[in-house]
């Protein structure tokens, strides 16, 4: 099967070419900038996914069966500083490529978040109804209404606290926390949000299958243990051998941020660990798998 996977230099993205080129697909990779680290049995194209004449045109001579789009701003922060970019490529992005993929007849599967829920009472399940706040997650609540309106065969995954080393552009929550603590630094973890941490090695099987199997729907590809920062924190700090007295819980009210971030949020997983061969990771084993990545001996 012929893929194409945007957001190529990224977490999730870089990880899941390697898988489908595993797995024995052809896999070309699209992202912004030069490739970065090597690409091993796919191919890379530097695609500005906002500009719709680029995507037309890669996927035009691609042609691919399928188009998994992990592709997005996902600074919150820098969201709410700038709106217009953030809705370039949370909002037009997917749309683009909805419209591509539905004249192209491939299978879209369109990476978004739990951010899409306001966090009042979760965890969420794939049926609950959004209600986002901030620039970032309206932007990417946009961005799933316009693959629902736009697109053909299409399918929403969403995920959360995506982690993984050996970290890929900016620090992500997971990388962060290995890198700070093995230095000896004091950290400050909120204990009153909730959240569903996702190994990306994890995720990436998730939206492999959704991928090749062409399923449709919105999918909860997350980790499958809901816990606070702090709890993930301290389980870290157990399984990698840090001093859990490094670590201070905190709230989310005492730290000034520019943009809303949901309190009690988390995704049920329930549809995927029915459904899916590449089921969620419970807590544990994401931190033996995330260690495994951190000492070097999973690629």
């Amino acid at each position: 099967m012929k893929l194409v996977v945007t957001g190529a230099n990224g977490l999730v993205g870089s990880r899941l070419c390697r898988l489908l080129v595993a797995q024995g697909h052809q896999v070309v990779g699209l992202s912004r900038g030069p490739l970065r680290g090597s690409a091993s049995g796919w191919s890379y194209s530097s695609v500005e996914l906002t500009d719709p004449a680029q995507v037309a045109a890669a996927l035009e001579a691609i042609k691919p069966e399928v188009v998994i789009n992990p592709a997005s701003m996902t600074d919150v922060e820098g969201c709410e500083k700038d709106p217009a970019g953030a809705h370039a490529a949370n909002a037009v992005a997917p749309a683009t490529l909805a419209l591509e993929c539905k004249r192209l007849g491939a299978h879209l599967v369109h990476v978004s978040t739990d951010y899409v829920f306001d966090g009042d009472a979760g965890p969420y399940g794939e049926d609950d109804l959004p209600n986002p706040r901030g620039v970032y997650a309206i932007t990417k609540h946009m961005g799933e209404q316009a693959v629902r309106a736009l697109g053909g065969s299409w399918a929403i995954a969403r995920t959360a606290v995506v982690y993984g080393w050996p970290q890929a552009g900016r620090p992500n929550f997971g990388s962060w926390l290995v890198s700070s603590l093995a230095e000896g630094k004091a950290l400050k973890l909120f204990s009153d949000q909730y959240v569903s941490p996702s190994l990306a090695r994890s995720v990436a099987a998730m939206l492999a299958e959704l991928g090749t199997r062409r399923l449709p729907g919105i999918w909860n590809t997350c980790g499958g243990t809901v816990l606070n920062r702090v709890e993930f924190g301290t389980a870290l700090c157990e399984r990698f051998g840090f001093s859990m007295a490094l670590l201070t819980p905190s709230r989310m009210a005492d730290v000034k941020l520019s943009s809303p971030r949901p309190m009690r949020s988390g995704l049920k997983v329930d549809k995927v660990t029915r459904e899916l061969s590449a089921r969620p990771l419970n807590l544990a084993a994401a931190l033996d798998g995330f260690y495994a990545e951190w000492k070097g001996t999973t690629p």
